[in-house]
């Protein structure tokens, strides 16, 4: 027997057919919108608040019933209130009643695993607890080090030819190079396993294979962190108190590493696609009214690295945003809708600079815990880019890009670019466009150790040492000074 469909909305709250223009393609029974059909989210988002308000009745493939929460204190409220929704889809009544079939498209998005991010209570505590644990552990100023050096090796790849695609080259690779080095599994970070990532988030026909690939890099370094621990992530994480099994680690470690790798890649290559773009947003950045960081997290409130999080389901019956949530309905938790919801962004063009209210990082217990790491990953990366390539242009007109959108987020295809070819520089060289030349002695510099003799006779040290103006013939070794304690500080904490 065929079960009723179940939907979010009464009969008095059919919605109107689309009129002639709509963003929306195709509707649905009871005239709700098919997201996944929708042609410009955007513009749909902002005809179901207008219609609906902060949240709204939708339908997604197989016209299986959901709401979207619109509004940004909607949001906030769902995911910061577990008392009353949870991320555990198995009580969503769609999937319970049988409309939601094993081959859905967006099952791997909503099946519930033995996760942190699924689970609640004290499951939730002990394993989310082990992952935070784990992530308290990381050196953030070496983490910006491995960064930077990240960086260097991958624009010097290409530095030397005056062109490269951003988005092959750069943003799909930089969050990789540095998740495998923050885990503890540098060695398997190659092409290879960034082709992996990118064909299983992307659900080709070769997904489950990358998938298995991805997964048996991360047992082998959980096998090898249980009998070798070293002071990485996954160290951490396997000699965790909570005791997590093997294959709790490798699923855990599988949630960190694409979950990290998707939203970062995503985030750089939409930072740098507006620096090249936004005449004015790189006029703040190259003027100084505007940081590195603070460009990032305009990014993020612009354009989420995540569009929607699916999903979030009603433990009970309840109200949100004036619309009746049944028990068991499903929620899409709305980050771009509600990072512009007029009630908190009346201008949604206005620069959000120093505001991190954003929804990009989620928020209540299932809130990214690595969220920082994303943000060191695009700061440095953003930054170390245009110090190499400062001329760096977008070497197509910007209507030819082209964006992979779906209902959970929206991927540049690609983003080619063009600039002066320049040199390859050393990884642990601060990223400059011109040649690496010692900065002059100046008068108040302050050092705590005497200058060398003249007449010492050994080899003269390398040129970093050489921090004076030249000397005139002879008197060399005279001039030779090391590096003043404040000078040695700034290169310590540069990485340098």
């Amino acid at each position: 027997m065929t079960p009723e469909p179940h939907y979010p909305t009464g009969p008095d709250d059919l919605a109107p057919d689309p009129p002639p223009g709509c963003p929306a393609h195709g509707v649905g029974p009871g005239g709700l919108y098919r997201l996944h059909e929708a042609r410009d989210l955007k513009a749909l988002y902002a005809r179901l608040r207008e219609s609906y308000g902060p949240v709204a009745p939708v339908l997604l493939h197989d016209d299986v019933p959901m709401w979207v929460v619109l509004g940004h204190a909607e949001n906030l409220h769902m995911v910061r209130t577990p008392s009353h929704f949870t991320r555990d889809s198995r009580i969503w009544t769609p999937l319970a009643e049988g409309m939601v079939k094993p081959d859905h498209p967006l099952m791997p998005h909503i099946a519930w695993q033995p996760i942190c991010s699924h689970a609640e209570g004290d499951e939730h505590k002990r394993l989310r607890g082990a992952v935070t644990a784990a992530m308290a552990t990381i050196d953030h100023r070496g983490l910006r080090r491995h960064i930077g050096r990240a960086t260097q090796r991958l624009v010097n790849r290409f530095c030397e030819t005056g062109r490269a695609e951003l988005v092959d080259q750069f943003s799909e690779h930089l969050p990789m190079a540095v998740m495998c080095q923050v885990l503890g599994m540098p060695e398997e970070y190659d092409d290879r396993i960034v082709h992996a990532a990118r064909d299983m988030l992307k659900g080709t026909e070769t997904a489950i294979a990358s998938n298995e690939y991805i997964m048996g890099c991360l047992r082998r370094l959980a096998a090898r962190r249980r009998t070798q621990p070293e002071d990485d992530f996954a160290s951490h994480l396997v000699n965790d108190p909570a005791g997590l099994t093997d294959d709790e680690v490798g699923q855990h470690l599988r949630v960190v590493l694409i979950a990290a790798y998707e939203a970062t890649a995503n985030l750089l290559a939409n930072t740098i696609r507006r620096v090249l773009t936004e005449p004015g947003f790189r006029a703040q950045l190259n003027g100084g009214q505007m940081t590195v960081p603070e460009a990032v997290e305009q990014s993020l409130w612009d354009e989420p690295p995540f569009s929607t999080v699916l999903g979030y389901f009603a433990k009970e019956e309840t109200e949100l945003g004036g619309q009746r949530i049944r028990k068991g309905d499903g929620l899409l938790f709305g980050i771009a809708p509600g990072n512009v919801d007029p009630r908190v962004r009346p201008d949604p063009t206005a620069d959000m600079q120093g505001n991190r209210s954003h929804l990009a990082f989620g928020g209540g217990p299932h809130e990214c815990p690595g969220q920082d790491i994303g943000r060191a990953i695009a700061d440095v990366g953003v930054d170390a880019l245009l110090m190499r390539l400062p001329d760096i242009q977008l070497d197509c007109d910007e209507e030819e890009l082209r964006w992979k959108e779906s209902i959970a987020s929206q991927h540049l295809v690609e983003l080619p670019v063009r600039f002066t070819p320049r040199p390859q520089q050393s990884e642990t060289a601060k990223p400059s466009h011109t040649p690496v030349i010692p900065e002059p002695r100046i008068d108040w510099d302050i050092s705590d150790m005497p200058a060398r003799p003249a007449d010492v006779d050994d080899d003269p040290p390398a040129p970093e040492w050489r921090t004076g103006p030249v000397p005139p013939a002879g008197q060399e070794d005279a001039a030779v000074r090391p590096l003043g304690r404040w000078q040695r500080f700034l290169r310590w904490w540069r990485g340098y």
